[in-house]
């Protein structure tokens, strides 16, 4: 459900609540490994900061929730529980529930009923167990006991002044439920600053003219103080310890009032800071008492949002307009090379060439603000095979690398699918059972490796595993069975390997929620072909299987061969292209008929682009081939002559030409006319037959 709203200060909770939690499934499986007082730390760091923003921002019910899991870590990081697997399932559950509530936008029916689902009650139960504490009503939250100072009898004292700017309440903040949330850290004393009141008569009520110190005494570190203002970012805030080297024993401590944010302190001073103005006296309208001047910080303090940002929150749909306007850009600048060109005056090509450098730089950047690391993509598969591991009752490791590799946002998107397609094929099919692993020498864990790399243009995704390696009889048979080859025929090993992308393809001897329909490496077929991209397939019976993904870094701008086929001008992507030779005509075809072309110690099969896409071609003697490189092997295109390399916008084709084979799309020229984008890999696929295999002859 789509969780965005009105409020921009919620859309924004929402985002960065769903980013931790998503690192807190991380932080949870590292658990399982090593459970640090580190990694402890940084969990109840995440389940404290959504609890009390989700206060704030109308997400009670998951605040409430989030409390109960958050009273559970607190029992691990005072060493009353110890971490283990059914504990980290339980965790790993209740987050995905918190998921879930936070994707209903807030507080509300659909909430409320999730809240008191039987899978909830299931979670809060099992949470309670553990905490020795009824789960009670999970729509409230229940605040830790102001005065106790959990966990070790350290504890230091900390100065905190909290000053939300002007505007602060109509963006959804609430100061009192920030104050609730921090006096419940431990021993507090809050005192109120209503120095910056104006005149009753010039007082809005939208606007916020307080300030708060508050005095705490708890043994809790820096960051969870920092922890209750993470979204605090339209105030200025104060943190400081008090004695930085006393540390006090919490025997001694005497009994010290806790202030509601309302109410003023015990000697009846009115809730006044230090040094602040005498309750009656009120400033002047439109003047306001030093040093609690509205829009400025006092001395000392550090506003929130004055730091530089190190990063702005962009929505996705605003990078696809500005994209879709860069390409426009790109285009007109090739007109504008063009036409100078043809004028060729010395000004304008001065001129030209500027543009030129400025909009291939723009591009570059552009470009560069959509790519995002594959690491948020494979951190995701950790949990998948953990969870698959226990459905299929195996072991199974997963070591992933290359996540620093770059991917267009459009590409990445896409590609999360696919993947969970092909572990879920690994795992299931070609990882074994322990005792047939034992059997075969292997060690009882399997393993299953993700790797990510750039090569050129592209990005080169590989899945390997420590499994059986793919049956070929056992496909062939299916094959067979399946009237997908003729019962006498022999196919390569390739062939028999891309049978198992054929849509409704499954070598399982039963249907399971794990496999048997056919539809997992198709639909991995289905996405990699719609991303411009090839797979390819190799396998070692008893060893494994790898599969590689190639995929377009971008799917919106690439660099391109301009080719001519007659009067007709084609792009091939640049990224594939390994060379361009020539050729005579005449010895185009031999003998038997089969169209190879030897360039040194290889034969490389092509094809004539003008019978593939029923264009006109030159009677000419000699023409040119490009050789290109797919998942499958290496193929030629036989064009007229090579033009050279431009910048391709891609444009999608029209409903009544996007299904043609070969095609990836169209650009639009310099000179106002349309190129169409050769797809090598459909091209490939559509037109070699399987005879058509690269052979390496003698040298």
């Amino acid at each position: 459900m789509d969780s965005t709203t009105d409020n921009p200060a919620v859309d924004s909770f929402v985002d960065e609540a769903r980013e931790l939690l998503e690192a807190l499934e991380g932080q949870l499986l590292d658990l399982e490994a090593s459970a640090t007082s580190e990694q402890l730390d940084a969990v109840f760091r995440i389940l404290h900061t959504v609890k009390g923003s989700g206060a704030m921002f109308g997400f009670t019910v998951l605040a409430g929730f989030t409390h109960h899991f958050e009273e559970a870590f607190d029992h691990l990081r005072k060493g009353r529980l110890s971490v283990d697997l059914a504990l980290v399932d339980l965790c790993l559950n209740a987050r995905d529930h918190m998921i879930a509530l936070l994707d209903l936008g807030g507080d509300g029916a659909e909430a409320t009923a999730l809240a008191g689902s039987p899978e909830a009650a299931r979670i809060l139960e099992a949470l309670s167990r553990l905490t020795g504490n009824p789960a009670g009503n999970e729509t409230a939250v229940v605040p830790e006991a102001a005065g106790t100072a959990p966990g070790c009898a350290a504890l230091r004292r900390w100065q905190i002044v909290f000053r939300p700017d002007r505007d602060a309440l109509r963006q959804g903040m609430r100061p009192d439920l920030l104050i609730d949330e921090l006096t419940g850290l431990g021993q507090a004393e809050v005192r109120l600053d209503t120095g910056s009141l104006p005149l009753l008569e010039a007082l809005d009520p939208e606007e916020c003219h307080l300030a708060w110190e508050i005095t705490l005494l708890t043994d809790r570190p820096r960051a969870d103080i920092e922890g209750v203002f993470i979204f605090a970012d339209d105030a200025s805030i104060q943190i400081t310890q008090a004695d930085p080297d006393a540390v006090i024993p919490d025997a001694v401590i005497p009994e010290a009032s806790t202030m509601s944010p309302e109410a003023g302190p015990a000697d009846g001073s009115a809730g006044l800071a230090d040094g602040a103005a005498p309750a009656d006296h009120v400033a002047p309208a439109g003047q306001a008492a030093e040093p609690s001047t509205p829009g400025r910080a006092p001395a000392g303090l550090v506003r929130a949002t004055g730091r530089p940002a190190e990063s702005v929150r962009v929505p996705s749909a605003k990078l696809d307009r500005i994209m879709d306007q860069l390409g426009e850009l790109v285009i007109a600048q090739a007109r504008l090379n063009q036409l100078a060109s043809e004028v060729a005056q010395a000004e304008l090509e001065a001129v030209v060439e500027t543009v030129e450098r400025l909009v291939t730089g723009l591009r570059e950047e552009m470009l560069s603000i959509r790519m995002l690391p594959i690491e948020g993509v494979f951190g995701k598969f950790r949990r998948v095979v953990r969870d698959l591991a226990g459905e299929l009752g195996k072991e199974v490791d997963l070591l992933t690398t290359g996540g620093e590799t770059e991917l267009d946002k459009t590409v990445l998107d896409q590609l999360s699918e696919p993947l969970v397609h092909m572990i879920r094929n690994a795992m299931d099919h070609g990882i074994e059972p322990a005792a047939a692993r034992a059997a075969a020498g292997k060690p009882a864990l399997g393993r299953i490796r993700l790797d990510a790399r750039q090569e050129g243009g592209e990005v080169l995704i590989t899945l390997m595993d420590d499994g059986r390696g793919l049956d070929l009889e056992a496909i062939r048979a299916k094959g067979i069975d399946r009237g997908l080859i003729a019962p006498d025929a022999m196919p390569s090993e390739a062939e028999l390997q891309r049978l198992i992308f054929t849509p409704g393809f499954s070598t399982a001897q039963s249907l399971s929620s794990v496999s048997g329909r056919g539809v997992g490496m198709d639909a991995v077929n289905t996405t990699v072909e719609a991303l411009r991209g090839t797979i390819d397939v190799t396998s070692t019976r008893g060893r494994g299987t790898r599969v590689t993904l190639r995929l377009p870094m971008t799917m919106a701008i690439m660099d391109g061969l301009l080719v001519r086929l007659g009067t007709t001008v084609l792009v091939i992507p640049l990224a594939v292209i390994e060379e361009c030779v020539e050729m005579d005509v005449p010895e185009a075809e031999r003998a038997s008929g089969r169209r190879t072309l030897q360039i040194r110690d290889t034969l490389v099969p092509f094809v004539a682009l003008e019978e593939v896409l029923d264009l006109q071609a030159d009677a000419a003697q000699r023409r040119r081939v490009v050789v290109v490189r797919t998942g499958s092997g290496r193929i030629g295109l036989m064009v007229d002559d090579i033009l050279g390399q431009n910048q391709t916008v891609i444009k999608p084709l029209g409903a009544y030409h996007r299904d043609l084979p070969g095609l990836a799309g169209a650009t639009i020229l310099g000179d106002g006319s349309i190129a169409l984008i050769i797809d090598v890999g459909t091209l490939f696929r559509s037109t070699l037959g399987p005879d058509d295999v690269p052979q390496r002859t003698a040298a």
